[in-house]
């Protein structure tokens, strides 16, 4: 069976966020997304989003990681009255991928991984940039038979670290916001907690369909009081 280079479709996923790492408050979001996979030569992209870019060899490669965050309108989160809205953000940066162990026979493999990514703040009138974030972390794939049909389990767990403009811009709070309940405060950079994630899916003839749960870990980060 030779799979096609291209395969293109639509979906649409639900997700709940906080709306900040940390938030006691969050949204649920609905949204359109497009499916695309590519399996070029030199460039690809699939489940593990955009792969074998820069390098790639029988145990490292250099890929693109990316990640986002949600807008948050201050007079709907009780912690930011009064505050200026935190504009959506977008990382991006290079993530080496070093193969730890891996059979191909029994579809699984073990990685440890280093994504080091800029963070742009943009309300698509104006961008900013806001400082770097660093994920080390180790990931599992394997692919167990569930009620006899084989689906792409993804495992993944390690701390992260931002640098203090990062942090910043999330936590700091200006003299001109500070409140009785919320004193004048300025983040550090460095530690910035841990984050697990798990990730399941399935690829039919004529749809996909997957889902994940994050869990992120806020004990002694850098931005804590």
């Amino acid at each position: 069976y030779l799979r096609p280079e291209w395969e293109v479709g639509a979906g649409v996923t639900g997700i709940a966020l906080p709306d900040y790492r940390g938030a006691d408050e969050g949204r649920g979001y609905v949204l359109p997304f497009p499916y695309l996979i590519y399996r070029g030569e030199r460039f690809r992209i699939d489940r593990q989003g955009l792969r074998g870019i820069f390098f790639e060899s029988e145990r490292v490669e250099l890929n693109v990681s990316l990640n986002a965050t949600p807008p948050v309108e201050s007079d709907q989160n009780r912690a930011r009255q009064g505050m200026p809205a935190l504009d959506p953000t977008l990382e991006i940066g290079p993530r080496l991928d070093v193969t730890l162990a891996r059979d191909r026979a029994r579809d699984w493999s073990f990685e440890a991984r280093l994504p080091v990514r800029a963070a742009i703040a943009t309300d698509f009138s104006h961008a900013e940039h806001i400082g770097w974030v660093a994920y080390p972390h180790l990931h599992l794939f394997t692919r167990p038979a569930l009620a006899g049909v084989k689906w792409n389990l993804g495992v993944q767990a390690g701390p992260l670290f931002a640098t203090r403009k990062y942090h910043e811009y999330f936590y700091a709070v200006a003299p001109e916001f500070a409140t009785p309940e919320r004193p004048a405060y300025q983040a550090g950079g460095g530690y910035s907690g841990a984050l697990a994630v798990v990730s399941l899916s399935r690829g039919f003839p004529r749809f996909w369909v997957g889902g994940f749960a994050r869990h992120h870990t806020l004990v002694g980060p850098a931005f804590e009081p």
